[in-house]
């Protein structure tokens, strides 16, 4: 039976209070792989809760984490945005964040530590690629529409950036996107291929940003929900973690 379950854990140094969810299956009695679900620009929601349920059905147990702290959350597209924005301008704080709620994953007691990965959606995409370029030992991220632009190590001397990137790394990406536009998805393989990568890159013709989600719906924008490409891209994904545990 999946089970889903409120956590409420503390930040490193106990500052800030966070509140996520834990989802597995209770039958499964042998440690399994754990996945970090990373959220959209509007933080934890019950879109998260979904997808670590689907994990949790797959054999996975997941952990959908929070960014913001316990009830910072983007009620609408501005509050939404004003949230990303604090960690778009401080990639040190985002990759803290990300590491401590990596490093809590890795304590489940039902987690195989030696097999993790991150998945994410739309800025959830970035976070979990910062993990992977921050030089943690996850053995797969997965974006799903992300945001590509890598931190400014010039101006953020205190983030911790690997040379050489161990991690499997899976984009799953609308070519129409316009958060992410082609150039971007290029500078992103370019970064890749510099940091030795095992990458690949999905594109999906004619699909834009938040291809997964049911209530995208603003095609003006370029957002909107794509059926195709949100079952392919999972599938994708599914494909890709049994390929990096296996």
């Amino acid at each position: 039976m999946i089970k889903t379950e409120k956590l409420v854990y503390n930040s490193a140094n106990g500052d800030v209070q966070f509140e996520g969810t834990i989802s597995y299956d209770d039958s499964i009695e042998s440690l399994r792989p754990g996945i970090l679900v990373c959220h959209a620009y509007g933080g934890h929601s019950e879109f998260d809760i979904n997808k670590s349920e689907q994990l949790a059905e797959l054999g996975y147990f997941a952990f959908a984490m929070d960014l913001y702290g316990q009830g910072r959350r983007g009620l609408n597209p501005h509050e939404s945005m004003a949230l990303m924005n604090e960690f778009n301008s401080n990639r040190t704080l985002l990759q803290e964040r990300m590491i401590h709620a990596f490093e809590t994953l890795k304590k489940f007691d039902k987690v195989d530590e030696s097999k993790t990965a991150a998945i994410g959606f739309c800025f959830g995409g970035k976070c979990a690629l910062d993990l992977a370029r921050a030089g943690e030992n996850i053995q797969g991220v997965v974006s799903f529409h992300g945001l590509y632009d890598a931190p400014n190590t010039r101006i953020e001397t205190n983030l911790n950036q690997a040379k050489k990137i161990d991690s499997s790394i899976l984009i799953l990406h609308g070519y129409d996107d316009p958060m992410a536009t082609p150039q971007n998805m290029i500078d992103l393989a370019d970064e890749l291929n510099f940091k030795k990568a095992n990458w690949q890159i999905h594109a999906y013709g004619n699909v834009g940003h938040a291809f997964t989600n049911p209530q995208a719906d603003d095609k003006s924008s370029g957002l909107f929900y794509d059926t195709h490409a949100d079952l392919h891209s999972w599938q994708e994904m599914s494909n890709f973690l049994k390929k990096i545990f296996s």
